[in-house]
């Protein structure tokens, strides 16, 4: 709980300076870098921009009276905008991977972290800030997942298992190029569970449902409103902050039961090569059940990452 509740501070510390950014040179000054973020202002043409980093740490023990055990663990980001704008014509695209391992002589190899998320919207301007919008988002991960508390561990997931895959229209209001909100009445999503093993139980019937998906199926359709609310800019010379806000109602199942998906990255860069990135995410998906010790369906339940790392880091 400190570490979350250290998390949210430095969040909200962030959050505090970007409102208060534009105080700092005065009312003149705010105005115009306000109008030099205008959306509607920015010239044609395609905007690229990255963050990129590796964090290694090793531990090595020879005859070490105190005790302890080695490790070697590795952990790797990157975070890819390009957004394109001509006149009436918005495109913004962002890319997500993350992947991470630590290993010990004891406990051997796991995996500590592991993301492939890919999003892209098209918006046609209507106003200087509203945009009808289509959205798409495909999120899944890499390489295989167990629960380790279990004796012997037990297997979660892989590529496509699960594996979420979102189209939606609505409207994007887009008042600068920093921050953006999109409304969607009509959303379809689809959970996908590739692998069949993920169904069984330890006597080997297919009687669970992994992520929401029931036995017989591959795939869960969903169809409902979505709202979002991205923030993406510098706080500070060296310092960006990331955060996106996905909420879902799905209209022919509990419709009053909202999934929630929060992601925030601040990344601070030190120097040319190294940097500080801190990210964090937080879940909540109702058809997600958590088993109790007999691997009986659970309930749902508030599901936390946080990711702190320093090391090589590089911003494009």
């Amino acid at each position: 709980m400190k570490k979350i509740a250290l998390t949210f501070t430095m969040i909200a510390v962030a959050c505090t300076a970007l409102a208060q950014q534009p105080q700092i040179d005065g009312a003149q000054s705010a105005a115009t870098a306000m109008a030099a973020e205008s959306a509607d202002d920015q010239p044609p043409g395609w905007k690229l921009a990255g963050v990129g980093g590796v964090t290694l740490s090793q531990v090595s023990l020879t005859d070490w009276a105190a005790g302890g055990e080695g490790s070697l663990a590795l952990d790797a980001m990157l975070n890819y905008d390009a957004v394109y704008t001509n006149r009436r014509h918005l495109w913004q695209n962002r890319l997500e991977l993350a992947y991470g391992t630590t290993h010990t002589k004891a406990q051997n190899t796991r995996k500590t972290n592991d993301k492939i998320f890919l999003t892209s919207m098209y918006g046609y301007r209507l106003t200087r800030t509203w945009y009808a919008s289509l959205l798409g988002v495909f999120q899944t991960q890499f390489a295989r997942g167990y629960d380790y508390t279990a004796t012997p561990r037990r297997y979660l997931s892989r590529f496509l298992a699960p594996g979420y895959v979102g189209i939606g229209a609505g409207l994007t209001w887009k008042p600068n190029t920093w921050l953006s909100a999109y409304i969607s009445p009509a959303t379809w999503r689809a959970t996908i569970v590739s692998d069949s093993k993920l169904f069984l139980d330890p006597a080997g019937a297919a009687t669970l449902t992994p992520y929401g998906v029931e036995p017989g199926n591959r795939i869960r359709h969903e169809f409902g409103a979505n709202v979002r609310v991205e923030v993406n800019r510098d706080l500070l010379k060296n310092m960006h902050l990331y955060s996106r806000l996905d909420l879902f109602s799905n209209y022919l199942h509990k419709p009053q039961n909202i999934d929630v998906r929060w992601y925030t990255q601040l990344a601070y860069r030190i120097n040319e090569w190294i940097g500080v990135n801190l990210s964090l995410d937080m879940l909540y998906d109702d058809d997600v059940k958590f088993p109790h010790s007999d691997r009986t369906p659970g309930s749902a339940k508030l599901q936390i990452k946080e990711v702190l790392g320093i090391g090589l880091q590089a911003q494009f």
